[in-house]
């Protein structure tokens, strides 16, 4: 095992869809700058998409939709608590994104007239934009990296942030495959490391079955608070509507469009909308507490066309095992309606509110350091969002290390690292990194899962304060796969403790069932209108605060056309 070292103007840390965007419009930006792009898993086929998607769930197009109809439908669905000058620039500028996939050759949903075909999904405006054939999306976008001359180091995990003092100046990681040591030294860094979906266990039992991507575990999440970055919304929780037993979404919302719903056993419709919220999993809940349970995916109303339509959307792009799940089970769209379930939780700002602290500039709270994606806090962003956001961060950290010097690593930053990531070598006949795993995660599932109460919490956090003291020094692993593996429980447990301590210190209830508190049932908005930030303090505590809202530009009750 060696150490690799790299220098570079503009590190991209997380090669999935906002990654990759960051990394090209870094190049667009200034092409003289020199940008390096490092993945955990190989660019082609990385990042919470891996393959493409069904479509753009948040598409807001000239003649179709305004920015302030976008900006007001999120304000509602994420209960108020939002920046609104981040909505509005993700509303402005994704159309742009849109025609510029286009012109790469992502196949979206078009009229007779070549016009981009919208659906309604949303409890108000027009932004469902399909994409039938788009299971190349993540090749035509690593071609266009590639294209651009950006570098690609794939098969490394970052595990922490280079800091000095208020400003990020680098990172530090492991190659996956040779076990090598991997150093970065930057001028800027654009982290879009995805979400942390590996937090609950699954309904299936299976560990790597989850809803999310399973490799996306939160090492943005967790780089950002040990940098000491601010956090916020990560009391909000992703719980997502799923098929039964399959680790894919129900996709009531692909459906709708055309006519499908969530049903109950006879058939009859149980949601008023099908947009995801936390209204949405709260009403399934309900449910599911009265007896009224399972509930559907109902199309086996819907002509054959329109059938097809919908399983060609479902089952080429996002999740291309889905159609063989329903073989195995002899179910077909036309003769059955697919049971529902609810997912395990997790951390995500694409379909619910969590995330590192941005603003409208997909700048953080340290110098030199911007986010986007899944675990950059712009609510409810979606696929599109994520690409936009990857582009306001790749251009703002390209005009702003041509105003900055490099600086030098610290020493003892570095090796206190290098320490704590080969430490399971040390003990090849350790525990398995996968039995501490199951542990936290069993405890997130157990004690964390919504309603939340205060004595569910408490125990939870004595819990996790023992794996940390107990269970964690005593991974062991063998090769560089198992070692990545053990560093990503660290990272699972870093961000289930501020689950926890989010969770306790907001005291009402928010945002349906994510934030569900038995212990204080009611939504409050005098008191708790405003955000719950976390930061690492510098004796190593995890500090909670609020900070209140940035001032609403559309206010809700404007009335909008």
């Amino acid at each position: 095992m060696e150490t690799r070292k790299y220098e570079t103007d503009v590190l991209i840390i997380g090669g999935g869809s906002a990654g990759t965007m960051a990394a090209i419009k870094a190049k667009q930006a200034d092409p003289t700058i020199d940008v390096l792009v490092l993945d955990k898993a190989d660019i082609r086929r990385s990042g919470a998409i891996a393959m493409g998607m069904d479509g753009l769930n948040n598409a807001i197009l000239p003649g179709r939709a305004t920015p302030e109809e976008y900006v007001l439908e999120i304000t509602e669905a994420n209960d108020g608590i939002v920046n609104q000058k981040a909505l509005l620039r993700q509303a402005e500028e994704c159309y742009d994104v849109i025609k510029e996939l286009d012109s790469w050759g992502v196949d979206f949903e078009k009229d007779e007239t070549g016009e981009f075909v919208v659906h309604r999904v949303h409890r108000k405006g027009r932004y469902v934009l399909p994409m039938p054939y788009a299971s190349d999306l993540k090749k035509i976008l690593a071609k266009q990296v590639k294209k651009h001359k950006c570098r690609v180091v794939n098969r490394v995990m970052a595990t922490r942030l280079l800091t000095n003092g208020n400003r990020v100046i680098g990172a530090l990681g492991l190659d996956v495959f040779t076990g090598d040591f991997v150093i970065v030294k930057a001028k800027a860094v654009v982290v879009t490391a995805g979400a942390a979906g590996r937090m609950g266990l699954t309904d299936s039992g299976y560990l790597y079955g989850t809803y999310e991507n399973p490799t996306n575990t939160g090492e943005g999440f967790a780089m950002a608070y040990h940098a000491g970055a601010e956090l916020t919304g990560i009391e909000c929780y992703q719980i997502n509507p799923t098929m039964k037993d399959y680790n894919g979404p129900a996709c009531a919302y692909v459906a709708g469009p055309y006519g499908g719903y969530t049903a109950n056993t006879q058939g009859d419709r149980v949601t008023g909308c099908d947009y995801w919220s936390g209204d949405l999993i709260m009403r399934m809940w309900e449910l599911s507490n009265k007896g009224e349970w399972p509930v559907y995916l109902k199309m086996d109303h819907l002509d054959e066309e329109v059938i097809s339509k919908i399983e060609g959307i479902l089952h080429l792009n996002e999740r291309p095992s889905r159609d063989r799940f329903h073989a195995g089970r002899n179910q077909d769209y036309r003769k059955h309606m697919v049971e529902l379930h609810i997912s395990e939780p997790g951390l995500c700002s694409g379909h619910s509110a969590s995330g590192v602290f941005v603003n409208h500039e997909a700048e953080t709270t340290l110098e030199g350091l911007y986010a986007a994606g899944d675990m950059a806090c712009v609510p409810h962003q979606y696929l599109l969002g994520a690409m936009t956001f990857g582009k306001i961060a790749g251009t703002n950290a390209a005009k702003y290390v041509k105003t900055v010097a490099s600086m030098e690593p610290d020493e003892i930053q570095i090796e206190k690292e290098r320490e704590r990531i080969y430490a399971p070598l040390k003990n090849p006949n350790g525990v398995p990194h996968n039995q501490v795993e199951y542990k936290v995660r069993r405890t997130v599932t157990q004690y964390m899962m919504p309603p939340k109460n205060k004595d569910k919490f408490d125990i939870a956090l004595a819990r996790f304060q023992h794996l940390r003291e107990e269970d964690l020094p005593m991974i062991g692993a063998r090769d560089p796969h198992e070692l990545g593996r053990a560093l990503e429980v660290h990272t699972i447990l870093d961000c289930a403790e501020m689950m926890a301590k989010a969770s306790l210190f907001r005291k009402e209830s928010r945002w349906g069932f994510y934030h569900y508190f038995l212990d204080y049932p009611e939504k409050d908005d005098k008191n708790w209108k405003k955000r719950v930030n976390i930061k690492k303090g510098e004796n190593g505590e995890m500090n909670i605060f609020t900070r209140e809202l940035e001032p609403y530009i559309i206010q809700p009750e404007v009335a909008v056309k």
